[in-house]
């Protein structure tokens, strides 16, 4: 018995050291369009506004999306409708703006102790005036984002059994 135990807890504190222990590249796949909001400045009311924006937009965006079966529908959903997106914005706020779809940039990121990796990927890129604020950006398809703007979906938890089990004896 005395055996099994020592066996679990050294079970247990090795993966408690691989699940605690280091930062995981989560991979986006090729798949993919984000979409990046660059606020104008760091200043209260720029940032409150590229919220606002990206509050209006992703309503937009929820509605023209939710069918898409493809990335390929999905690119032709946005390209169709980049005038519609551009009222949007219009609408939202009277700071000039650049809306641009295609190959953009995107700094490395570290959120949560996840990687996402700098580099062009495809992108829905809003730029509010100046565009030298903090960004806000998701992926928009497959739309992981997008289900924030939907208010039938719960919210989603993934849990990991096996840390939740150290957690709770350990």
């Amino acid at each position: 018995m005395k055996r099994k135990t020592i066996i679990l807890v050294l079970i247990a504190l090795v993966i408690t050291l691989l699940v605690k222990g280091k930062s995981e590249n989560v991979i986006i796949p090729n798949e993919a369009i984000r979409i990046r909001i660059i606020a104008s400045s760091n200043a209260d009311m720029d940032i409150k506004e590229k919220m606002q924006v990206k509050k209006e937009v992703q309503e937009e965006l929820y509605k023209l999306l939710k069918y898409a079966k493809s990335i390929e529908e999905a690119r032709d959903i946005i390209n169709l409708n980049l005038d519609k997106l551009n009222v949007t914005i219009d609408d939202t706020t009277k700071t000039s703006h650049k809306l641009e779809f295609g190959k953009n940039y995107f700094p490395k990121k570290i959120y949560k102790g996840v990687i996402y990796d700098e580099g062009e990927y495809e992108s829905l890129v809003i730029t509010l005036g100046q565009g030298t604020g903090d960004n806000w950006w998701c992926v928009l398809f497959p739309p992981l984002c997008l289900l924030e703007g939907n208010e039938n979906t719960k919210d989603v938890e993934y849990k990991f059994f096996v840390k939740e089990l150290i957690d709770k004896y350990f």
